[in-house]
């Protein structure tokens, strides 16, 4: 039996060695990190020193950094209350706060009008598109691009951002709100006052410390040119699939906006993307159909519908997303599998 491919990292990333052996040190940590004693200091260092870290790769200041779960709760604590609009393409977490009300084209560019009025992700979770950040927004979701292209908080002159740590290989549940010196949100969560009054609940010191690892050897990763040699592979992908694949819509690829390096998205009309993604699982490979948080829902992606794409297109895309373990080999093997099924779904149309 032939080794399984994972080529899906958009969706979350195998754990990091030095993610791993920051928690493994983390769990042998006794004290409550609120606690005054010597034990809950040891916590609460460990805590601080991920705060560095994250803060160090992200461009910002500790004090900027607000430990939650995910994410998705760094968007309702970075979000609730403030009416600010979005497009259609944002990441539901952002969207279910925002008013969707601005205009996305074919390449998927938003146009902004008001930035501090704004909510905008640097790049999008299903097609990669990259954003062009106009100064002063709101908010800025740079879940998918931090740790593949290069950012730093104090860049962008936003109010709050969010980063997961998952997205580049640290643990699931936990991420962090960064927030702009002198702001302040509403705690969602009360309690204790744990994260400087804005996030109560003692804090989860094994995960924050794999985020903490994580993010530090992120950056390193970029700073070496691992992601470059990323993009060189999704290119031979991309080449691959389009010499078998003749009505098959490669989704922002020869836009006049960047794409992550890592993320090739592309639709074949009338064959629906949870089809393929089935037989590619058969054949020893994990992709995806679109955001791994709507997973479940059979649905055309609103994505691409924003951007123009008819229901049946849109309804006919997958995601393929690699990643710094990804080999040449990997994606020539999937490009030849996708392609036997392609040709297969033609004769079966025709």
């Amino acid at each position: 039996m032939r080794e399984r491919v994972y080529l899906d990292w958009n969706a979350t990333t195998p754990l990091r060695p030095e993610a791993r052996a920051a928690m493994v040190a983390a769990m042998d940590v006794v004290g409550n990190p609120s606690s005054v004693h010597g034990e809950g200091r040891a916590a609460k260092a460990v805590i601080e020193r991920a705060r560095a870290q994250v803060a160090a790769a992200c461009g910002a200041e500790a004090s900027d950094i607000v430990f939650v779960s995910s994410a998705t709760e760094g968007a309702a604590l970075g979000l609730a209350g403030r009416r600010l609009s979005c497009a259609p393409v944002e990441h539901e977490a952002v969207a279910a706060w925002c008013d969707g009300a601005l205009a996305v084209d074919a390449e998927g560019r938003v146009a902004v009008t008001d930035p501090a009025r704004t909510a905008l992700q640097l790049a999008n979770s299903e097609t990669g598109v990259m954003q062009d950040l106009p100064e002063g927004l709101a908010f800025v979701d740079a879940t998918q691009a931090f740790g593949k292209v290069p950012f730093a908080f104090e860049w962008t002159g936003a109010d709050a951002a969010i980063v997961s740590a998952h997205k580049f290989g640290g643990p699931k549940g936990v991420g962090a709100l960064l927030l702009r010196r002198g702001l302040d949100v509403a705690a969602q969560i009360r309690g204790g006052g744990q994260e400087m009054g804005r996030r109560s609940g003692t804090e989860n010191v094994v995960g924050i410390a794999g985020m903490g690892a994580a993010a530090e050897a992120a950056a390193r990763d970029l700073a070496d040119g691992v992601w470059e040699r990323v993009a060189e592979l999704r290119n031979i992908l991309e080449t691959g699939l389009v010499s078998s694949a003749n009505k098959t819509i490669f989704v922002g690829k020869d836009g006049s906006l960047p794409r992550l390096p890592n993320t090739s998205c592309f639709a074949t009309p009338g064959w629906k993307g949870e089809t393929q993604v089935m037989a590619m699982d058969l054949a020893g490979f994990a992709v995806s159909a679109g955001s791994a948080c709507s997973s479940g829902k059979v649905r055309a992606s609103r994505v691409l519908a924003a951007m123009g794409l008819d229901d049946v297109a849109a309804a006919s895309a997958i995601r393929v997303s690699l990643g710094p373990l990804t080999r040449r080999q990997d994606v020539e093997r999937f490009a030849e599998a996708w392609g036997a099924q392609e040709s297969k779904f033609r004769a079966r149309a025709a």
